[in-house]
């Protein structure tokens, strides 16, 4: 592991073991819970699908390559 990291790790174990603000504890752990959170679980439903098409898709050799998409597209580019 990066020596620097390392450190900085050490520096907010330190820091953290010295807070008393009740306020910062908080949002430090709803930071901490929302890393944990998977985001396929975060998006809406029609994404969900979307993607599921996507990766169906590929499995299927539906695909376009990015020449011709670059093409259809170019005069938004």
């Amino acid at each position: 592991m990066d020596i620097d990291l390392q450190n900085k790790k050490i520096e907010l174990i330190q820091w953290l073991s010295t807070l008393d603000d009740q306020s910062l504890i908080d949002k430090l752990m709803k930071l901490r819970k929302k890393e944990k959170t998977d985001w396929w679980n975060e998006i809406s439903i029609d994404e969900q699908k979307s993607i599921e098409q996507g990766i169906q898709d590929a499995e299927n050799g539906k695909l376009t390559s990015h020449s011709n998409v670059k093409k259809i597209y170019e005069k938004w580019l």
